[in-house]
C-alpha cells in the first residue's frame, strides 16, 4: 500500500529542491496551497447546492406525506439556524482537530443526513436529518472554512482566494439547483437526495488523501510568503478558542453598534435565505410556474450575486458603508413589495431575479467594513461569525413564519410585504451605526489566558 503522505508530497515543490532545474526549463510546480483551495472550493460548492435544495423539496414532501408547509418550513428553519449558529464553534473545532478532520466529519454528516432522508416517514425525522444533521454539517463548510483556509495557506492573493471561496456557495446554487429540480420532476425527490448524497460521499476520499491542515505539514510556507513569516499567520491560537469566542461575544453585546448590526443582519437573513431561498420555488408553483423554471430563477440570481458582492466590496473601500447599506436595504425592500405582482409575467420575475440577485449578498462587504472599523481588524472574523448567527436566526424564523402564513392565508403576499417592510426599517437602522470616519472603540475584552 502506498502511503498517501508520500504520494502527496511527491507532487509538492519542496523548498530549495529542483530550483535550478525549474529555472532552466522555465517552469515551477504550483504551490500546494492551490490544491487545498481547490478542495475547499469543491466542498463549499457542494454545500451551496445542498443549501438551496430544500426549496425543491417543499412541494414534493407536502404532496406525498401530506405534511403541512409550516411543518416542512420548521425543519428548514432549523437547518438555516444551525448553519449560522455552528460557525463560531466550527472555527474552534478547526483549531482543535485540524481542517482535514473537520471537513471529513462535516462531509460524512451531510452525506449521511441527506441519504437517510430518502427513507423517512415522520416529520420529526425531517427535522432531525435535514434540520439538525445536514444543517450542522453545512454550517461547518461555510464562510468560516473559507476564511481559515485563506488565512493559513495564503499571504499573496489572499483577498482573491477569499472572494473565490465565498462565491462557491452561489456557484453551487447555480450548478446544482436546475439539475436537482430536473431530477425531482423526472425521477422523484428520492433520486434527487440520493444524487446529493453521492456527491458528498464522493468528496470524502479526495479530502482524506489530498487535504492538509497547514503548509508546515508539507515543509512549506504559505503561498507568497517570501519573507518567511508563515508561522505568524498559521500557528494555532494559544488561548482556548471557545473562551476567546465567548469573550468577544460578551464584549459585543455591550456595544450599541453590535446590536444595530445584528438587527440589520437579522433582517438580511430573513429576506434572503429564509424567505426567497426557501419559498420562491413554492410561490412560483402556486402561480402555475413550473418547478424547474423557479429553480432556474434562483440559479440565475447566483450569477448576479457574484457581480453584486464584488461591486459592493469595491464600493465599500470608497464610500461610507452605512450609505451603501441604506441603499441596499431600501432597494431590497421595494423589490420584495413588488414581487407578489411579478408572478403574472415571466419577464417581471426575470427582472426581479436580476435586481434581487445583485442585492442578495451586497450587504456583507459593507457590513464587514463597519465591523472592522468598530471592533478592530483582528476581531473582525469572530465578530462577523457571531453576527452571522443573527443572520441565520432571521432566516430560520422567516422560513417558518412564511410557511405558517401560506398555510393559514393561502398566499405568500403577506410574507413578502412584511419582509419588504422589515428591509425598509433596516435601512433606517444602519444610519445609527458609528461611521468609519470615527476612531474605533476598544470594546473587545482581552482574550482570557
Amino acid at each position: 500500500m502506498v502511503n498517501h503522505r508520500v504520494a502527496v508530497s511527491s507532487i509538492v515543490a519542496k523548498p530549495g529542491r529542483n530550483r535550478e532545474k525549474d529555472a532552466i526549463i522555465g517552469w515551477r510546480k504550483p504551490h500546494y496551497a492551490w490544491v487545498v483551495a481547490g478542495l475547499t472550493f469543491a466542498t463549499l460548492l457542494m454545500a451551496g447546492g445542498i443549501r438551496g435544495a430544500p426549496g425543491i423539496l417543499v412541494v414534493p414532501l407536502e404532496t406525498e406525506f401530506h405534511w403541512s408547509r409550516a411543518t416542512i418550513s420548521f425543519a428548514i428553519g432549523v437547518n438555516i439556524c444551525l448553519y449560522g449558529l455552528i460557525g463560531p464553534f466550527a472555527a474552534a473545532l478547526m483549531e482543535r482537530v485540524g481542517l482535514r478532520r473537520t471537513m471529513l466529519g462535516a462531509l460524512a454528516a451531510i452525506g449521511t443526513g441527506v441519504l437517510m432522508t430518502s427513507a423517512m416517514q415522520q416529520p420529526w425525522q425531517l427535522v432531525l436529518l435535514w434540520g439538525v444533521i445536514v444543517g450542522a454539517g453545512t454550517g461547518v463548510t461555510a464562510n468560516v472554512l473559507a476564511a481559515t483556509v485563506a488565512t493559513r495557506w495564503f499571504v499573496a492573493q489572499r483577498g482573491l482566494v477569499v472572494g473565490l471561496l465565498a462565491s462557491a456557495a452561489a456557484a453551487g446554487q447555480l450548478v446544482f439547483l436546475p439539475l436537482l429540480a430536473a431530477i425531482t420532476v423526472s425521477e422523484g425527490w428520492r433520486w434527487m437526495v440520493l444524487a446529493v448524497a453521492a456527491v458528498a460521499f464522493g468528496l470524502i476520499p479526495l479530502v482524506a488523501i489530498l487535504m492538509r491542515d497547514r503548509p508546515e505539514d508539507l515543509g512549506l510556507t504559505p503561498y507568497g510568503d517570501t519573507a518567511g513569516i508563515g508561522d505568524r499567520h498559521t500557528k494555532p491560537a494559544i488561548n482556548n478558542p471557545m473562551r476567546v469566542a465567548f469573550a468577544a461575544l460578551g464584549a459585543g453585546l455591550r456595544s450599541r453598534d453590535f446590536w444595530l448590526m445584528a438587527g440589520s443582519l437579522f433582517v438580511c437573513g430573513a429576506s434572503t435565505n429564509g424567505l426567497i431561498g426557501t419559498h420562491l420555488i413554492p410561490a412560483c408553483i402556486d402561480h402555475g410556474i413550473p418547478e424547474v423554471t423557479g429553480a432556474s430563477l434562483l440559479a440565475g440570481m447566483a450569477i448576479f450575486n457574484f457581480l453584486g458582492a464584488t461591486s459592493s466590496g469595491w464600493l465599500s473601500d470608497r464610500m461610507d458603508p452605512r450609505i451603501l447599506l441604506v441603499v441596499y436595504y431600501a432597494l431590497r425592500g421595494l423589490s420584495l413589495v413588488y414581487l407578489p405582482f411579478a408572478f403574472d409575467s415571466f419577464y417581471g420575475l426575470s427582472m426581479f431575479s436580476v435586481f434581487y440577485g445583485l442585492d442578495w449578498i451586497a450587504t456583507i462587504p459593507a457590513t464587514i467594513r463597519l465591523i472592522a472599523t468598530r471592533f478592530g481588524t483582528e476581531k473582525t472574523g469572530i465578530m462577523f461569525g457571531w453576527l452571522m448567527v443573527m443572520h441565520q436566526i432571521g432566516g430560520a424564523m422567516a422560513a417558518f413564519v412564511a410557511g405558517v402564513l401560506r398555510m393559514d392565508l393561502g398566499t405568500y403576499l403577506q410574507a413578502f410585504l412584511l419582509s419588504g417592510a422589515m428591509c425598509l426599517i433596516a435601512a433606517v437602522m444602519v444610519l445609527f451605526i458609528a461611521g468609519p470616519s470615527k476612531t474605533p472603540r476598544s470594546v473587545v475584552a482581552p482574550s482570557p489566558a
